[in-house]
């Protein structure tokens, strides 16, 4: 028996800090509004280079083992040298690999993440072997765990989205779900369904706009329609800005302290499996979630890497102050 199972995303990420590039454009034509540009034809010189793991599946679950939770992480990866150093890896974490599964077709997924231009990163994305996962791979009578863990998942990983859920709630399994873009485009009937029977809701504030279809700066607002649609703990971080959660009856909010950040990948991930793990060890106290979130999510920024600044259990951390409003009635 599992305390958590991971469903996602598994990544090599290989990180660059170009040189002495910073050449950062303001251009409308952009969808944030500035972009980089690089001298076609010539070299650009890396200044650091750094080889790590990555991907959503395997980011949280080395959080939930880190926090001292029985972690398995289920997901594809390629048949090639990545795929396994990435299961090697995830063996050392002590996170079990019961349910990774190997796929001929494509190779490991990847990214690349260009950092240290401007005060933000880009990142290429190869989905690779991640989306090679089917409903058919999954062994479901051996997933035996207390909760679910199911981060973004693109393309035909989607497809594994309602199936989990409904056997996760058939089982007395409790779900988090971060879904991404491809979930959130689901059908509305079909996602209505879905997230009715999902216990804690994590979104960015972008996705919270994007499933409610309110502009995001009307936080209560996109509250009330995220609480009709799923009656558990509903999410919605802010970035720098912070993080919003209800639980039906109160929005909880609280703000991350000022840190100079190395590289702002797996933030996401980072507080969306420190309040899980904060959820579970306290049997549910949102003010300690809230707070082992934000707590592990800026260890994480300090350092390159979604996984070298996550916090251990029992680790001291700064616990952010959490305001509570009981303004939903």
């Amino acid at each position: 028996m599992y305390d958590i199972i991971t469903f996602g995303s598994a990544t090599r990420d290989i990180f660059l800090t170009p040189g002495n590039f910073k050449r950062v454009i303001d251009k409308k034509k952009f969808i944030t509004g500035k972009g980089i540009c690089f001298n076609l034809g010539s070299k650009v010189d890396i200044k650091e280079i750094l080889f790590s793991s990555g991907g959503g599946g395997t980011n949280t679950a080395a959080t939930f083992a880190k926090q001292g939770l029985r972690t398995a992480y289920c997901g594809a990866v390629g048949t090639d040298l990545t795929g396994q150093e990435i299961i090697n890896e995830l063996g050392e974490k002590e996170i079990s690999t019961q349910f990774v599964f190997k796929k001929r077709g494509r190779p490991t997924s990847h990214s690349i993440v260009i950092t240290g231009v401007g005060n933000d990163r880009t990142i290429l994305v190869y989905r690779g072997a991640s989306e090679l996962l089917l409903r058919e791979d999954i062994p479901f009578d051996q997933l035996r765990t207390k909760w679910f863990y199911i981060a973004p998942l693109s393309g035909k990983l989607c497809d594994i989205f309602e199936p989990l859920v409904d056997f996760g709630r058939k089982k007395g399994i409790k779900i988090a779900a971060n879904p991404g873009n491809s979930q959130i485009s689901l059908p509305e009937k079909k996602l209505k369904k879905i997230l009715e029977k999902i216990d804690v809701l994590i979104l960015n504030q972008e996705e919270a706009s994007l499933l409610t279809r309110v502009p995001f700066s009307r936080e209560k607002e996109i509250f009330k329609k995220i609480d009709k649609i799923c009656p558990g703990i509903a999410i919605m971080t802010k970035g720098e800005k912070g993080v919003l959660v209800s639980d039906g009856k109160n929005i909880f909010s609280a703000k991350p302290p000022k840190i100079k950040a190395a590289d702002r990948t797996g933030a996401g991930d980072s507080f969306a499996s420190g309040f899980v793990s904060g959820l579970f060890q306290t049997d549910g106290n949102i003010t300690y979630a809230i707070q082992l979130g934000i707590a592990n999510a800026s260890a994480c920024i300090k350092k390159l890497g979604s996984k070298n600044g996550l916090l251990s259990k029992d680790e001291n951390f700064l616990r952010v102050k959490v305001k509570r409003e009981n303004t939903l009635k």
